[in-house]
């Protein structure tokens, strides 16, 4: 016995929107209670710049009338926290709601989840291939799993084994007070304070930190601005892209840029142990979102691992503790398509 349903998933971002859908085939052995579903496959992916659309709504109606699929259900990981099925992203001035989507996209339910914990979802199934591994560690069996995720923002999640399945869990982590993990970064928040009430670990650790950085070196004037640089930067709309290939450019690398990647993986790598202390992530630490991917090979060379374990009396324990990066490219989609199995009780 056979069921099957199209449910539209997304990964609802500051800078871009990505949907899809996922074919949830459900198969039920004859003679038994038990569901047994398939691996997870997203069929028709798109990407859409968010900022181009007013709402949500439109820009899932576009893409269904683009792809003429009809979903029965919808699942959104939404970076930005979820309360009682409603909820505003970060970084962009969308206001989203379960039943306004629900009726807008003439479905029979619509889910509203935290983007992180979409890609959390996702963690436990990816196979090895979508993930770099930066430390082997050792691994507790069903220990605690820690995700963090910068991208246009900055996103935490965690995960925890309730005797069956790990669950993921939310976290607005990346809107904690900044607290710096050396004496250069204590400088870059004595000069973020000049202008900014808050300074957030987003404000350092994310696309919207790299150009504050960036600018804290400029403006402390141990490093040149390269000319080219300059105008690349005022050409372009992001500018953070600019400077991890400025930093990364193995022909002509950039002082400045250099200067400003090694301080934002210094930031992330401390950052990452914070949240795997807090939640005693022995299982393993797994950094997404958009930057990571990018940035690997400045990853790999040592720093972030020792910023990672410069916790003091905890540095043997977070030196145990296995750290991946997720290569894939669109994690949320697949953490999204496993809440949408999960909603139908399938194994």
């Amino acid at each position: 016995m056979a069921g099957r349903e199209l449910v539209l998933v997304g990964d609802i971002g500051g800078t871009k929107t990505r949907l899809g859908v996922y074919e949830n085939a459900v198969h039920r052995p004859h003679g038994t209670g038990r569901r047994v579903q398939g691996p997870i496959r997203i069929i028709e992916p798109a990407t859409f710049p968010s900022a181009s659309f007013p709402t949500l709504e439109a820009l899932a109606r576009e893409y269904l009338d683009r792809t003429r699929l009809r979903p029965d259900r919808a699942v959104f990981g939404v970076a930005g926290p979820i309360v009682a099925g409603r909820a505003r992203v970060t970084n962009l001035p969308w206001r989203l709601s379960e039943s306004g989507l629900r009726r807008a996209l003439r479905v029979r339910s619509a889910r509203l989840l935290n983007d992180l914990v979409a890609t959390a979802w996702a963690v436990p199934v990816l196979g090895p291939r979508a993930m770099r591994t930066l430390n082997r560690g050792r691994p507790e069996p069903e220990g605690t799993l820690a995700v963090v995720a910068p991208g246009t923002g900055l996103g935490e999640a965690f995960l925890v084994w309730d005797g069956r399945r790990y669950r993921p869990y939310p976290s607005e982590g990346g809107h904690a007070d900044f607290a710096p993990p050396t004496e250069l970064a204590g400088d870059l928040l004595a000069f973020l304070r000049t202008t900014e009430p808050h300074v957030s670990v987003e404000r350092v650790c994310s696309g919207i930190g790299i150009p504050h950085l960036y600018a804290f070196f400029r403006a402390r004037a141990t490093h040149d601005e390269p000319a080219w640089l300059a105008e690349r930067l005022a050409a372009a709309g992001d500018p953070a892209p600019v400077i991890v290939e400025a930093a990364l450019d193995r022909d002509r690398p950039c002082a400045i840029a250099v200067a400003t990647l090694e301080l934002f993986v210094d930031i992330l790598g401390a950052e990452a142990g914070n949240l795997a202390v807090k939640v005693l992530a022995a299982g393993g630490l797994f950094l997404a979102g958009g930057i990571p991917p990018r940035i690997v090979p400045a990853l790999h060379d040592g720093r972030f691992m020792r910023a990672f374990t410069r916790k003091g009396r905890m540095a043997d324990l977070l030196a145990r503790i296995p750290v991946r990066v997720v290569m894939h490219p669109a994690p949320a989609l697949v953490g999204a398509a496993c809440a949408a199995r999960e909603d139908t009780g399938g194994t």
